[in-house]
Parts: C-alpha cells; structure tokens; sequence
C-alpha cells in the first residue's frame, strides 16, 4: 500500500493520520478504494444534522476520506456532518482520537453502538449517504483475537440485518456504498429485492489484469433504475495502475 509508514502507528496520508492500533480491521486497500470511489451528500441533499453515516468505522478511515472530499466541495459553514459508529469501544476510541486531530475535527463524531438495536432507534430516512466496509466472511475459521473476529466475520452484523439497516437508515434519493469480495457481494445483490435495494453502480475489482475479479464496489439506492457498472484493476505493468492512481491520488502520500 502506498502509504507512509511514519514512527508514528498507522497510517499517514496526505491530509491526516490513522492510528489504528487495536483495532480489529487495520486500514486496508479495500477501504481506502470504498472512501475514494464512494458517492458523498449533494449541498441540496442533506437532511438532518448528520448527513453522512460510517457503520462499522474502525479507526475512523471512512469518515476521514468523507470528510477530505467534502471539505473540498462544501464551504465551512455548510458542511454536513458525519457520525461514525462502531460495535467496539476500542474502534471508537481510536476514531474519536483520529477525528480530534484531524483538520474536520469540528464535523465528525464518533460512538458506540450496536448497528443491530440501534438503527430501529433513528428516525426513517435519516442519513443521506451510508459507506460501510462490512464484516466479509459468512464461514471460514475465524481469528483468534475477538475485535478481529467481529470486524472480519458477520456473527455481529449478517449482510441480511445490514440491508434491513440500510432500508430503514437511508434517506428516499440516498445512496449506500459498500465493499465485499466477490462471492458475498453477489450473494448481497441476490438479497436486495427483499429489502427494496437496487444497485445503481457496481464496480468489479481486480489486483491485475490477468488475475479474477475479488472485489465489489457496491453502491445501492431506494429508487430502481439502470446500474452504472465499471471496472478497475489497481496493478499494471509491477505499478499502480492510472485508473487506481487517479482515484486514489488525493490521499496516498506517494501518489
């Protein structure tokens, strides 16, 4: 990853640092590309005080990119707001930590919770944008360290109770933008007709030309409509592809 390893933990990008010490999921390539290629409110589309919900945050990666690429679109006082949740206290003392020292200090908040009870609390309809790097593997073995196990398995979020958020959190002309390896991300597709969910951009990822798709980029809306679909392959020629390069620019430092 094109990252700076500094002495300090985590990761450096261009604009701010993610300590993820402790956390289950560490910074990954699959977030970075889901915080990049994701879709963000429009200044006419945003309801509510927060407008821009990270579920399962970590160290707060998401909510940082998010709040990069708005801050070069709003002007200060019209920048919405984003709220980051996660299950782990762990993860959300990291991310209120990264947000604190972060240049949008003042626009993301961090807190605990418990996706599962604690979205049939906000009102229908309430967020704007969704990203959310879920938990992937439905079976496989499992790691030894429990926050790893949580954030890497769906005993804690099953990709079923994630749409069933997703239904009643996202706002009537809201998008959800998620990421998932192959095989569940088409087991996710096959669900969404159950939960009033349509695919409006699916992007097929892959780590080389030659090799088989691994990744879905996922973006999913209320209203039907034609699916935008795309590819991108993030190595090329022993480098970084343009296609990744372009994307990505804003935030790896070596870009």
């Amino acid at each position: 990853m094109p990252a700076n390893h500094s002495m300090k933990k985590g990761f450096t990008f261009k604009q701010f640092h993610v300590d993820d010490h402790g956390c289950g999921m560490p910074v990954s390539t699959d977030g970075v590309l889901l915080g990049a290629w994701a879709s963000l409110p429009h200044p006419e589309a945003t309801p509510g005080t927060n407008a821009l919900l990270d579920i399962g945050c970590g160290s707060g990666l998401l909510a940082l990119m998010a709040a990069q690429r708005i801050a070069a679109q709003y002007s200060q006082g019209s920048s919405p707001q984003i709220l980051a949740v996660d299950i782990d206290p762990t993860a959300v003392t990291a991310a209120r930590q990264n947000f604190i020292l972060s240049p949008w200090h003042d626009r993301l908040q961090a807190e605990q919770q418990d996706i599962r009870s604690w979205a049939t609390t906000q009102p229908a309809g309430a967020f704007h944008t969704i990203l959310c790097n879920p938990p992937y593997f439905n079976s496989g073995e499992q790691a030894n360290c429990q926050r790893r196990a949580t954030a890497r398995h769906t005993n804690t979020l099953s990709h079923q109770v994630l749409l069933s958020g997703l239904t009643h959190l996202l706002a009537a002309d809201g998008c959800a933008s998620l990421i998932l390896p192959l095989t569940e991300g088409e087991a996710l597709l096959a669900m969404l007709t159950d939960h009033q969910l349509y695919c409006r951009r699916l992007c097929q990822v892959r780590s080389t030309a030659t090799k088989p798709v691994s990744r879905l980029l996922i973006e999913l809306m209320h209203q039907p409509g034609h699916c935008e679909q795309t590819t991108l392959t993030i190595h090329q020629d022993g480098q970084y592809s343009p296609e990744f390069i372009t994307l990505t620019r804003a935030f790896y430092l070596k870009l």
